[in-house]
């Protein structure tokens, strides 16, 4: 289990799951000759995904920055088709640092998908839920939530009721910016998904930039280079450059969820990776099907 020290800041990495996406929808119009030099692929041309939540712990407050893959959510073709190699382990995980499901204080979710929320519940029978986190304010971006209760004809496919309905009365939000602590800050920058955040951490010259699924791994730092699967690719690029630029200057470490090869990277003013914390890496477990949902079709 990896750790990092940001000034007063201590993260670290929590085992969320694991997934296999299409490389060429992960890297949008870039083509493949390009960022394959960036970011291993597999013959099935699938990258590799983590899903892992980062447990903050900072002014004795105990954080985490969103929830993982779940467990027992998916259908066997969720599973199949989201390329799933792992569900959540969270408990095992938070039980390593002493920790429990009911220790955690907040919840910062950067955005709302499936990947990032199914995390939040988990079944108690087929057809309810019951919230993972039961003493913990989770805090998400007005427009997030918005779109989360009321999805469109594109969002409706990732955005699930039983992901909020159990947890509507633990949900805070906001418009702008948020400050959770002091120095920690959650900033909705729209661009993945209308609501989307990143969360931004200073302590004197010491920061950190969790940038979501605007930058979700080391492979896409370059600021022109969006995911087909964002909803306004243009506002990601924008947001991504304005950040980017901001942590260079500070020589912050970018944090990720989703990298299976880095869990932070520091730039510095040029973008020249200066210092990392590189994820540890094991076998996978066989999927444990009867754990999934029966098939919806």
């Amino acid at each position: 289990m990896e750790n990092l020290q940001v000034g007063r800041a201590s993260l670290s990495w929590l085992q969320g799951g694991v997934n296999f996406l299409d490389g060429g929808a992960m890297f949008g119009v870039v083509p493949k000759a390009l960022w394959s030099k960036k970011y291993p692929v597999n013959e099935q041309n699938q990258i590799e995904l983590r899903t892992d939540p980062i447990l903050l712990l900072v002014d004795g407050k105990r954080i985490l920055i969103d929830s993982g893959m779940g467990n027992a959510k998916l259908t066997a073709k969720q599973v199949r088709n989201f390329g799933v190699r792992e569900e959540s382990a969270i408990e095992k995980s938070l039980a390593a640092h002493g920790l429990t499901v009911a220790d955690i204080d907040v919840v910062l979710m950067t955005h709302l998908h499936f990947d990032h929320a199914c995390g939040l519940t988990k079944p108690v029978d087929e057809h309810n839920y019951e919230p993972v986190f039961q003493n913990a304010v989770i805090y998400t971006s007005a427009i997030e939530w918005e779109e989360m209760q009321h999805p469109n004809i594109r969002s409706i496919n990732t955005y699930w009721e039983m992901n909020w309905k159990p947890i509507i009365s633990q949900v805070k939000t906001f418009d702008k910016e948020l400050e959770i602590v002091p120095g920690l800050r959650m900033i909705h920058t729209g661009g993945h998904s209308n609501g989307h955040c990143i969360i931004v951490f200073e302590d004197g010259a010491d920061c950190f930039i969790h940038m979501a699924d605007i930058m979700p791994t080391h492979g896409h730092q370059n600021k022109l280079w969006a995911l087909a699967y964002d909803d306004y690719p243009v506002d990601s690029v924008h947001e991504k450059e304005k950040w980017m630029q901001f942590g260079y200057e500070k020589n912050a470490w970018y944090t990720f969820y989703h990298d299976a090869y880095y869990r932070a990277i520091k730039f510095d003013e040029s973008g020249k990776k200066i210092d990392a914390v590189e994820r540890q890496r094991y076998a996978y477990p066989e999927s444990n099907e009867s754990g999934y949902k029966k098939e919806n079709s």
